[in-house]
């Protein structure tokens, strides 16, 4: 048998279409078709990708003489035995990342906004000179901000509860059956349009939120600005759930396609990675927290979130770098 007959074979034998099969070796349909054909043979790195995908050597496919008696023995020692995820499975990871989207982004966002009771109240009263209702007003902005992030970690842990039977999507290699990357590649491209939106809307959002500020700096009222401090965290907040959603939402295609932060090296780094996120999270709480209640600055403290987040890409990188993730 002859590498055209045994790609045709393989890739039948996986359901897959020609255009499934090109889209995993990242070449056009044409391409395939042509090795299939005997027209033309595929390049040596297209050759390792084949074996790997079809779960067989080198050898067999390059090797007139290999019949598919040799397969068998060959894939008993293979390590390429991968999950295979049905139609029905990817519809309904979609359908579920889709709903959980906003109920996910809306927790977000909570959480950006859980400092500005107290913050507005704390100014309000700060600015009456009342020594009774600053400190009511500051008891009574803690209980509603730790309320709205106690609502907002409980809808963590439900989406957490909801998803947790799709979370090898995020760090195993799998194999899809067929029709699936024909299905999430048309769903992806008509999103498209709607994430670049919303990605745009967040960052001119983002970049407009510190308008406030400038105006409560050149009137110079305490009150202003207290107010401005929260119009700047509402701003904020919005430009967050329009990233979370669209994120949440394209990042379901790009794991079902394993692509962009969901390829294969993303996904192993990730996995190594889980642990000390979890700490530089956990950290980062802890600090802003007994920041907050130490100096009772909430309308200050708030700035540890942002700054986390800028941090966090010079601490992923390093960590990386020190762990030897890459290599």
């Amino acid at each position: 048998m002859i590498l055209a007959d045994k790609i045709m074979n393989e890739r039948k034998k996986n359901g897959w279409s020609q255009e499934d099969l090109a889209q995993r070796l990242d070449v056009s349909r044409q391409s395939v078709s042509k090795w299939e054909s005997g027209q033309s043979v595929p390049d040596l790195s297209r050759i390792l990708k084949l074996a790997e995908l079809f779960g067989v050597s080198t050898d067999y496919l390059l090797k007139d003489d290999m019949e598919e008696n040799a397969i068998e023995v060959i894939t008993e020692t293979s390590d390429f035995n991968y999950k295979m995820v049905s139609m029905e499975e990817a519809s309904d990871f979609l359908r579920l990342k889709e709903n959980l989207a906003s109920k996910m982004a809306l927790s977000v966002s909570m959480c950006v906004l859980s400092p500005v009771p107290l913050i507005l109240m704390g100014g309000l009263a700060d600015q009456l000179g009342n020594e009774r209702l600053e400190e009511f007003a500051g008891i009574f902005g803690i209980i509603i901000l730790l309320g709205i992030v106690a609502f907002a970690v409980f809808n963590f842990i439900q989406i957490g509860s909801q998803t947790k039977e799709f979370e090898y999507l995020k760090y195993e290699r799998f194999e899809t059956s067929y029709g699936v990357t024909g299905m999430v590649n048309e769903k992806k491209n008509n999103y498209q349009p709607i994430y670049t939106r919303f990605i745009s809307i967040g960052v001119i959002l983002c970049i407009l939120c510190v308008i406030p500020l400038l105006i409560a700096g050149l009137l110079n009222n305490e009150i202003i600005l207290v107010l401005c401090v929260g119009i700047l965290l509402a701003i904020v907040s919005i430009a967050v759930f329009l990233f979370v959603k669209s994120g949440v939402i394209m990042g379901s295609y790009n794991q079902l396609l394993q692509e962009g932060d969901y390829n294969i090296r993303e996904k192993k780094a990730a996995k190594k990675m889980e642990t000390y996120d979890s700490i530089y999270w956990s950290l980062t709480t802890a600090f802003y927290l007994g920041w907050s209640f130490f100096t009772m600055d909430w309308h200050k403290t708030w700035i540890v979130w942002p700054v986390a987040g800028v941090l966090y890409a010079v601490y992923y990188s390093i960590t990386r770098l020190v762990l030897k993730i890459d290599e």
